[in-house]
């Protein structure tokens, strides 16, 4: 699978490319590097991100997990760049309960562009997964112009 990574406000990421479509994108930087046109125009659209460019990716994804996990992945798409919705409200979306809303967002295997960051406790930021953990999601929120 080719990877190809990048530097970012939040830290190096690599983003994974399989049968043309994303599957995943980590923090780190991958040792090998890859190089396909999914790859790099991912990376580009990220750069535009980073850079206040893009509200919204235009990417194909295939992100790995249970129908479940598909379906609140599915609904995080949807939330809007500066956006937010609380893990309940994301319940109305995906159905479930809102501990089970979010487990699933915990295992997002392509943050940032499958946007967990933008799901909140009711009482707060709730938790983060990536690297940096609440920081790293607070700061793509005040990228967003969320105000915390």
């Amino acid at each position: 699978m080719p990877q190809l990574s990048l530097h970012s406000p939040v830290g190096d990421l690599t983003i994974t490319d399989e049968d043309d479509a994303i599957i995943a994108l980590d923090w780190g930087w991958a040792r090998d590097q890859g190089d396909t046109a999914l790859l790099r125009r991912a990376k580009e659209q990220l750069d535009d991100y980073f850079d206040r460019q893009r509200r919204v990716f235009d990417l194909p994804l295939a992100p790995r997990g249970t129908d479940f996990q598909i379906r609140v992945y599915k609904a995080m798409c949807g939330i809007e760049f500066g956006a937010t919705k609380t893990y309940g409200e994301l319940c109305a979306d995906a159905g479930g309960v809102a501990r089970a809303i979010g487990t699933a967002c915990g295992s997002n295997p392509i943050p940032i562009i499958i946007p967990c960051h933008r799901v909140l406790a009711a009482n707060g930021l709730g938790g983060y997964s990536g690297q940096g953990g609440v920081d790293t999601k607070a700061a793509l929120l005040r990228l967003e112009g969320v105000l915390l």
